[in-house]
């Protein structure tokens, strides 16, 4: 097995161990065995994230691996904590909908189910505030990492819990909703890297679950989000009926190549490569009047990292060679065209960034988790 078939880019060298968990109790079995033995540690869920190298990785991969089961908890005002009503798995489509005057659901998964299938429950279920993070290719487990959003949406904005567990003790723990250190891309669990003896990509605290809190009801929550409430045909600030927000986010998505398709070049990608580059204000002022700006925390100002690729001449479909290119349909994914190596990504990477840097003075950060190269 190696790493290129595990992940959306395709990219990735041969893999010495491969150990699959479906459950919290075969995560920590296999990670505290890896972590005991000295060895290199990757754990994994869908690969959606990941650039590695084509070297071979000399050490265990555990990858998680969706049960297809009901959540571990469904906590609501008619459902109780045996997961379905009466413990019995159903369609989550045939249950009836939640009581209007509900104060709210709460819902675990283990980290391994698939994000898009939690998506979908909890609009079958009419749970807030998850419906435009819909076609986000990876697992629940990957989204508290790298505080995943998309389309005016964040997760940290309805994770109540993230049970972990911690390499360095060996137990597990729980960070609740405050204690996550939730910014943008960004979370203790992406901050905290394994201090161990040996180096790692997996950071100290392995996700094992996440518990999502959610309001009740048929509609969004207010579309934050310029394009998508175009879409929709409602001003920003409005609501719409989830089942519409998320068929309008997947056709956005899908139009940026966005959505898994195994046909499609534009999707064999690890989706944004940059973050969006947040600046002091006097380093924002020296961009050009047309560039975007955001306020965020701390007086700062976030810009767009796809208008800077765009605007440095960097065009869609941009590349080095054959096998490496921009997306021909979104200037912020890189794309393997078939037969890429680790070192055609990165030398186009590393392009980007030097005409964007050269244009405008802005250093761009790749979002993907690196493994076995620098960039």
């Amino acid at each position: 097995m190696k790493l290129s078939d595990l992940t959306t880019l395709r990219i990735g060298g041969k893999i010495r161990k491969l150990v699959e968990a479906r459950t919290a109790e075969e995560v920590i079995e296999a990670v505290a065995a890896a972590d005991a033995a000295g060895e290199q540690l990757l754990v994994l869920g869908g690969g959606s994230n990941l650039v590695a190298s084509d070297a071979p990785f000399d050490g265990t991969v555990v990858l998680l691996r969706d049960p297809e089961e009901p959540p571990l908890l469904d906590a609501t005002c008619e459902v109780g904590a045996s997961g379905e009503p009466d413990g019995i798995p159903v369609d989550p489509a045939d249950l009836t909908p939640l009581d209007p005057t509900c104060g709210g659901a709460i819902v675990e998964y283990f980290a391994g189910v698939n994000w898009d299938r939690a998506v979908r429950y909890a609009i079958a279920r009419e749970m807030v505030g998850i419906e435009s993070l819909s076609g986000i290719p990876g697992t629940v487990g990957a989204t508290p990492i790298q505080n995943v959003g998309a389309y005016g949406q964040e997760v940290a904005s309805t994770i109540s819990r993230v049970r972990t567990w911690d390499r360095e003790k060996n137990v597990v723990r729980t960070f609740f909703a405050a204690d996550c250190g939730f910014a943008y891309r960004d979370s203790i669990f992406k901050r905290t890297r394994y201090a161990g003896p040996v180096p790692s990509a997996t950071g100290r605290y392995v996700v094992l679950s996440v518990t999502f809190q959610h309001t009740i009801g048929s509609r969004s929550a207010p579309i934050r989000y310029g394009q998508l409430a175009e879409a929709l045909g409602v001003e920003v600030g409005d609501r719409a009926p989830m089942s519409e927000v998320r068929d309008a986010v997947l056709r956005i998505r899908s139009a940026k190549g966005m959505v898994l398709d195994p046909l499609d070049h534009d999707t064999w990608s690890a989706g944004s490569f940059f973050t969006n580059p947040i600046l002091a204000p006097h380093e924002a002022a020296l961009l050009p009047e047309d560039a975007p700006r955001y306020d965020v925390d701390g007086g700062r100002i976030k810009t767009s990292a796809a208008w800077l690729i765009s605007h440095a001449g960097v065009e869609r479909g941009h590349a080095l060679g054959e096998r490496a290119a921009v997306s021909t349909k979104h200037s912020l994914a890189l794309t393997n065209r078939g037969g890429a190596s680790s070192d055609d990504l990165v030398a186009l990477a590393q392009d980007v960034q030097q005409r964007v840097e050269n244009a405008f003075g802005v250093h761009l950060v790749p979002e993907p988790v690196r493994l076995g190269l620098e960039l």
